[in-house]
């Protein structure tokens, strides 16, 4: 969204809460002579249109407003009940602050609604006790609501485009990049950053615990990492080399079918068509590699008539296997995305473990697995009941005047860090400090006017409204005074204390707010993204072994690969805290860090290998030779110790230097060592190196070995090299003749 949309996004917001709220006060306050209910009406659409990010536009935000309308009756109802005294209010607030909280485990839109549903528990839990105002209260927040739902039809935002319409293009687009030459590197690789979950929307991210959620994040990620990998083979030279031109025709028409798919809600294919393909391209490049033009009939093989192929078709070959099996977990997640489970068992099932299993299996194990101190998601829902559940606490223990106040400080000036909780309140201490005087002075001029405060309180819900997202927060702070100000005025005789009641309110609001940040997980989820990503790696290293054991044991069946389970639980756990943390104050832009992003992408290299290589990995015709399976299981062993070394790195230990990855001896050759078990090992072990870069630059840490960095120039030479040596070849492909 550009700057100019976002301010008229905002702009329009504004004028929706500001014509919601009004609509429903003055006529309750004025013509029906109802206070409580009036000011329910006046916080319904503050609560739900400000507070609240709710998703959508026109008639989906609606309904989405229409849907918080029962929860928000019930805690209204509950807060009631709970105002009896103190004790049972705080204890209420604990276990509402946290439910709500912890709400965010099913995505952004149960977050973003989260915080308006607590002002209306907050709103009512406060005295006087007094059950015969509930239908006042409930009436007001109805009348409320339902307006606000009004204004988003009249009023709508330009609609967003839905993740559907998103992953289409994204995976038509793959679909060009496999079939022809038009679509440059460039613009695939920002076909895919365009799929980048911060790039996207929070309301429109598949990240709800549902199983077509689930199938669409991971044809997201997929279709991220097929885009990325048709780039890479773009800026290779052209190649004589029609097998892979027929495998890539193949992926192009499965994903032009799963875009059409999901753009016009038709089933897609069945899946199973690319990995008929990728497996007889496997059989090509056997034939290939022992120096066979091609598969024969059925009976003896036909003898060698000529030399096996040069290894850099081979490795160009791995390349296109790779990016094939992308296109086929895209292939397989749109189906289950589409269709519900699929009708065979699909492969590999750890990446699939939730295709099959029940919508309430799946959410008990969203929530199981976040009931614990290392999600963020936790740590974020106990440090907000706990500054709620105090804040209620000690408004009621000192009686505090509207001391509502305090708890919707804590609740819109805390943050997951104190760092940006201690700069939140200094700057909303400002702001309350100038509104409280503005509105002083505003209510001893103007005294008993009723009529000028209804006047002035539309112009100053706009602009508070309006000015507050667009200026920071002690502009909101101050302006938001004003509101409340010109507000209460209308309903009971006030005077300028009212402002120094409110300036009260926040000061203790805000002190109780950084203390609970202090005590509990000041770090916010730096230190959590931290463990989270060390103990990937070394979940994630320990696969490299058995994978490059399985690719060195001749077997006529592919072996089984090592279970990966632990680590897809530890990507998730990762990838949550990695979100998390790049959602905090100052985080965004912040470059000086280790480069998280290339541990996920480590971590998604190794899985999956573990997937492609026992299936469709090129073996040792007959079996590796003794060097050469040496260096595999060596370097195997020694990719193993670095993602350990750096996983140490990143918790600020200091382990010994590691040793770099040596190249296969001379000799051998794809008949003696597989070659996609070499550029497996090889990618990864560049990728190790760049990432332990970037981990010593934060920690101001020498960089690594000169030697290493020498490497990695002598394999980019040694690139062009064999790029010169490539030449066209005849296939109607035209990236690869």
């Amino acid at each position: 969204m550009t700057a100019k949309a976002g301010r008229q996004a905002i702009l329009r917001r504004a004028l929706r809460i500001t014509l919601a709220a009004l609509a429903g006060f003055y006529p309750l306050l004025y013509a029906a002579d109802r206070p409580t209910a009036a000011l329910y009406a006046l916080f319904a659409p503050i609560a739900v249109g400000l507070l609240s990010a709710i998703p959508g536009s026109g008639r989906r935000q609606a309904l989405v407003v229409l849907r918080v309308l029962p929860p928000a009756l019930a805690l209204a109802a509950l807060g009631t009940a709970l105002a009896v005294n103190t004790w049972a209010a705080s204890g209420g607030m604990l276990a509402v602050g946290f439910l709500l909280a912890f709400a965010a485990v099913a995505g952004p839109r149960a977050a973003g609604a989260a915080p308006g549903l607590q002002l209306f528990y907050i709103l009512a839990c406060f005295p006087p006790y007094d059950p015969d105002a509930l239908g006042d209260r409930l009436t007001g927040l109805t009348v409320g609501i339902l307006l606000l739902a009004a204004t988003e039809i009249l009023l709508p935002d330009p609609p967003v485009p839905a993740y559907r319409q998103r992953l289409a293009d994204a995976i038509g687009t793959a679909a060009r990049g496999a079939s022809d030459t038009g679509v440059p590197a460039q613009d695939l690789r920002e076909a895919g950053a365009r799929m980048r979950l911060s790039r996207l929307p929070p309301s429109e991210r598949p990240a709800g615990a549902s199983r077509t959620d689930r199938a669409l994040d991971q044809a997201g990620r997929a279709v991220r990492r097929l885009l990325d990998q048709l780039a890479a083979l773009a800026e290779l030279p052209p190649a004589a080399d029609p097998a892979s031109a027929a495998l890539l025709c193949e992926v192009a028409t499965v994903c032009d079918a799963c875009a059409q798919s999901l753009r016009t809600d038709r089933p897609p294919p069945v899946p199973g068509a690319l990995e008929q393909a990728m497996r007889g391209f496997r059989s090509a490049r056997v034939h290939l590699a022992s120096g066979a033009s091609a598969p024969g009939p059925p009976g003896p093989p036909p003898p060698t008539t000529g030399p096996p192929p040069p290894t850099d078709v081979l490795r160009r070959q791995s390349r296109v296997l790779a990016l094939a099996e992308s296109a086929r977990i895209v292939e397989v997640a749109v189906d289950i995305a589409a269709n519900g489970p699929p009708a065979g068992r699909p492969s590999p099932h750890d990446l699939f473990w939730y295709a099959e299993l029940s919508t309430p299996t799946l959410w008990a194990r969203r929530v199981l697995g976040n009931m614990t101190l290392r999600s963020v998601l936790f740590q974020n829902a106990v440090r907000i009941a706990l500054g709620l559940a105090a804040a209620r606490l000690v408004a009621g223990s000192l009686d505090l005047a509207h001391g509502f106040w305090v708890l919707l400080a804590v609740l819109t000036l805390g943050r997951t860090t104190v760092g940006a909780a201690w700069k939140a309140v200094r700057e909303a201490l400002v702001g309350n400090a100038v509104g409280a005087l503005a509105a002083g002075a505003l209510l001893i001029g103007l005294g008993s006017h009723t009529d000028a405060y209804a006047a002035l309180l539309a112009p100053a819900m706009l602009l508070g409204f309006s000015l507050g997202p667009l200026l920071g927060i002690a502009w909101a702070q101050g302006l938001f005074t004003l509101v409340v100000a010109t507000a209460f005025a209308q309903m009971t005789p006030v005077t300028w204390q009212l402002s120094e009641a409110r300036m009260i309110d926040v000061a203790t609001g805000s002190a109780i707010g950084l203390l609970c940040g202090l005590l509990a997980w000041p770090a916010g989820a730096r230190r959590e993204a931290v463990r989270a990503m060390a103990g990937l790696l070394r979940t994630c290293g320990t696969l490299v072994p058995p994978t490059a054991q399985n690719l060195l044991t001749p077997s006529p069946v592919a072996p089984t690969p090592p279970r990966t389970l632990p680590s897809l639980h530890r990507l998730r756990l990762a990838e949550a805290a990695y979100a998390q943390y790049r959602s905090e104050s100052g985080t965004a832009a912040d470059d000086t860090g280790p480069d998280w992003h290339a541990v996920l992408l480590v971590a998604d290299h190794i899985l999956m290998g573990v997937y492609r290589l026992p299936r469709f990995g090129l073996r040792p015709g007959n079996g590796p030779s003794r060097p050469c399976a040496d260096w595999a299981r060596t370097s195997a062993a020694r990719l193993d110790r670095e993602t350990g070394r750096i996983a140490s790195l990143l918790i600020g230990e200091r382990p010994a230097p590691g040793a770099p990855l040596v190249p296969p001896p001379e000799g051998c050759s794809p008949a003696t060592l597989s070659v996609d078990l070499e550029m497996w090992m090889t990618s990864l072990g560049l990728q190790l190196t760049r990432l332990e870069a970037s981990v010593a630059r934060a920690h101001g840490s020498p960089a690594p070995q000169g030697d290493r960095r020498e490497d990695r120039r002598e394999d980019r030479r040694e690139d062009r090299r064999r790029g010169s040596r490539d030449t066209r070849s005849k296939c109607r492909h035209p990236r690869d003749g």
